[in-house]
């Protein structure tokens, strides 16, 4: 809805009774997908990107972590 909303060819209030949506919301949906295509072409989402692999690594470290205390304990408990 974004997409037809940022092509132009209905207006809001045509689009919110094709689709039974608020106008409002469709609104809110345009300017998030301006914002995000602005986002886009100023690389702001290769930082975002660059942010999201450090934290999977960091989640991944933290799931071996947690893989090697389970299986001590169950060594420990005699499993």
């Amino acid at each position: 809805m974004a997409l037809e909303a940022l092509k132009g060819e209905l207006t809001l209030s045509q689009l919110a009774a094709k689709h039974g949506v608020h106008q409002t919301m469709i609104a809110a949906w345009r300017k998030q997908a301006i914002e995000g295509l602005a986002g886009v072409f100023s690389g702001k989402a290769e930082a975002a990107d660059g942010a999201s692999a450090g934290e999977m690594e960091k989640l991944h470290a933290k799931i071996g972590q947690l893989v090697v205390e389970r299986d001590f304990l169950a060594k420990a408990f005699g499993r």
